[in-house]
């Protein structure tokens, strides 16, 4: 051949003749009712926002009430308010979302959230044992509670928002991280379990996330909170984790999105951060 310009054909190609044979495309995932953790704020409220505009019918799970119901005016979603650090709060959970033959086609896992800066030397306890807590034994109490349930009924997705404090490190995030690796280590693992069963274990990992209350409850100053920002134009706000998580569950069932890291153009690691030049 001879490098050049290549005008368009006469006819289409019939791309089966290429080789062996391959399936045709498949359809999206059709929109079921799924069950969205921490969505009273942030990245919580965002999906709940969007899973319902793209015809989901939503279960939204937080502990604060008014919250909530703010967010059922606004997205005609169903709420139940429920602390998933409680054992029996999340039975509560699981026996009103699946009451009268109810079914979750998919749990997105999303509430989360870290305490302090504290460096290993100074490192308390109590803020560790917290965010365990929150970060990962409500997501396996939750996904314990709903699973069961998802595979007699054929299959679903268990979506974890992690963070990519779970993949790295860095000073003053070692309780976080910790946390935020263990959480990681519950899709890697279910996805060893679960193969060959039909339910898609998906990681979301989002990196730098302006939202309202995460900075604020980890550091309890506001503006130690918005400092966090400083340095980058444009950080991800909580819609764009959403529309990742959306995407990621409506992708054809034979697709599985194991992990997805998503970070600010400005954001090269945790640490590493650089406004764009112009």
């Amino acid at each position: 051949m001879k490098p050049g310009p290549v005008q368009p054909a006469k006819a289409p190609a019939d791309t089966q003749s290429f080789g062996i044979n391959y399936p045709q495309a498949a359809n999206p995932r059709k929109p079921g009712r799924a069950l969205v953790t921490g969505a009273s704020t942030g990245i919580g409220w965002e999906t709940v926002k969007q899973l319902t505009e793209a015809g989901w019918k939503v279960l939204a799970t937080a502990r604060r009430e008014d919250r909530l119901a703010a967010l059922a005016y606004e997205t005609g979603c169903e709420a139940f308010a429920a602390d998933l650090s409680e054992p029996t709060h999340v039975e509560a959970l699981r026996e009103w979302a699946l009451a009268d033959g109810g079914k979750v086609d998919a749990v997105v896992n999303n509430a989360g959230g870290a305490l302090g800066m504290d460096s290993v030397l100074d490192a308390d306890p109590e803020r560790w044992q917290t965010m365990y807590d929150v970060n990962v034994l409500g997501a396996l109490r939750v996904t314990k509670a709903f699973l069961p349930a998802m595979l007699a009924n054929g299959g679903g997705d268990v979506l974890f928002v992690t963070s990519i404090a779970g993949h790295g490190t860095y000073p003053g995030g070692a309780g976080y991280t910790a946390a935020k690796h263990a959480e990681v280590m519950l899709p890697e693992t279910l996805r060893l379990e679960l193969v060959g069963k039909p339910v898609r274990i998906i990681e979301i990992a989002p990196g730098l996330v302006q939202t309202p209350e995460f900075s604020l409850n980890r550091l309890g100053d506001k503006s130690k909170a918005e400092a966090v920002y400083e340095g980058v134009d444009h950080p991800l706000i909580g819609a764009d984790i959403a529309r990742a998580i959306v995407w990621a569950l409506s992708v054809p069932p034979h697709m599985n999105i194991d992990s997805m890291t998503i970070k600010p153009v400005e954001q090269a690691s945790s640490t590493l951060k650089k406004r764009l030049e112009h």
